[in-house]
């Protein structure tokens, strides 16, 4: 049996004003491609579907041709929400999605059980058992206990998750006996595991309690897909625990990586190998660093990036010349004529003490709310433990109101 692990499409997503639309509906087209020419049974989608709990019009019905090519193509689909997603909306059709060959999971189940599923090959023969597991809510595993430390509250978050790990593992081994073939156990993931290298488009899910998540602690399943991390990695330097990453750059930090999935094959009961597939790059991103007459010196191989009938995006840092006060008449100047759009213009505020304290006359399209933050405490007199718990209080409103984190 071959599954395809991807994760984070972040349908909807707006990138410094940019709609993905064009960049998700070519990789709808894609991926439906690559199912039929690497023998594909089933795709599993590990999360962040969509980028917000309320995604656009156009989002869904990008969701909606993804489930509807993906069973015209007579493979099964399984999407486990993530944090960006919101349980409500993957909710409302799940039940009519089942008819379409599609499997969703909203949120953790009070019954472990329940997020145990059989996939099947094309021809309908057991393939493999899949602890279908989504992002995992505190509020979902956990009971609020007063007077708790924060590292308390730490230690009693990822118990709670290994147990709930522990309970699905469980249910799958005994549906497995149940049918009387050993077929392997596939688990999933939407969290952030320790040594996961991940880019500045992530959000923190756990604010203030779990860090990340160590591979001890997963049940030993055959295969753990995950999702979350943007980057494409091994865990821990094992095969069979893998970030698929995001298929298309979600950040400028992003902008130079390779794109891909990963095809899981499974036979005899076990893991027989994983191949990445590389994803082609439909919108070219690219960052550049240096003094104006760097920067001129690389906008030639940025130009060449660009596709016909497209311009490729582009986010400038400059060093050097950053006390100009006229940097973007500057750098419009420098593109004029060329297939690239400056989608943002950064100071390098490592460059100098006056940079940080605003002395270039920084504006607030330069900065994150992270950054207006932590400027804001650089004015008051504030000890160390005052300023953690103002900033752990600031993490915690940030993800409750679903902002993006730069």
């Amino acid at each position: 049996m071959r599954i395809l692990h991807t994760s984070d499409w972040h349908f909807g997503q707006y990138f410094m004003g940019k709609s993905r639309q064009p960049e998700h509906e070519s990789l709808i087209a894609w991926l439906v491609e690559q199912v039929g020419a690497h023998d594909i049974d089933a795709v599993l989608i590990a999360g962040d579907i969509f980028d917000t709990g309320a995604p656009p019009s156009y989002a869904r019905e990008l969701y909606n041709r993804l489930i509807v090519a993906l069973r015209d193509a007579h493979v099964s689909l399984t999407i486990l929400a993530g944090n960006h997603d919101s349980v409500a909306t993957m909710h409302e059709s799940r039940a009519l999605l089942e008819r379409l060959n599609t499997v969703v999971v909203p949120a953790v189940e009070d019954d472990p059980a329940r997020e145990v599923h059989l996939l099947a090959d094309r021809d309908g023969n057991p393939g493999a058992i899949l602890c279908a597991i989504p992002f995992i809510r505190p509020r979902d595993v956990l009971l609020s206990v007063a007077g708790q430390s924060a590292q308390d509250k730490q230690v009693s978050l990822q118990e709670a998750i290994r147990a709930h790990y522990e309970a699905v593992f469980a249910s799958a081994v005994r549906k497995r006996e149940s049918l009387g073939v050993h077929v392997p156990i596939v688990a999933t993931g939407h969290l952030t595991t320790v040594g996961a290298s991940a880019s500045e488009s992530v959000r923190e899910i756990y604010v203030g309690s779990l860090e990340a998540f160590p591979t001890t602690a997963f049940p030993p399943a055959d295969y753990i897909a995950l999702g979350h991390i943007h980057r494409p990695q091994r865990v821990g330097g094992l095969d069979h625990i893998r970030y698929s990453g995001s298929p298309i750059p979600l950040g400028f930090d992003e902008a130079r990586q390779q794109k891909e999935m990963l095809i899981v094959e499974l036979a005899d009961g076990a893991l027989r190998a994983v191949t990445p597939l590389a994803v082609p790059c439909f919108q070219p991103l690219a960052s550049i660093r240096g003094s104006l007459k760097q920067l001129a010196e690389q906008l030639p191989s940025v130009a060449a990036q660009a596709g016909e009938g497209r311009s490729a995006w582009l986010e400038v840092v400059v060093a050097e010349d950053d006390y100009l006060s006229d940097l973007q008449a500057r750098i419009d100047a420098l593109t004029d004529g060329l297939p690239i759009e400056v989608l943002r213009i950064r100071r390098d505020r490592g460059a100098s003490v006056a940079a940080l304290r605003g002395d270039a006359k920084e504006t607030l399209d330069e900065l994150s709310p992270d950054d207006v933050f932590a400027r804001r405490l650089d004015t008051e007199t504030l000890d160390d433990a005052v300023r953690a718990q103002l900033t752990a209080l600031y993490r915690e409103i940030v993800a409750e109101a679903g902002a993006p984190r730069a």
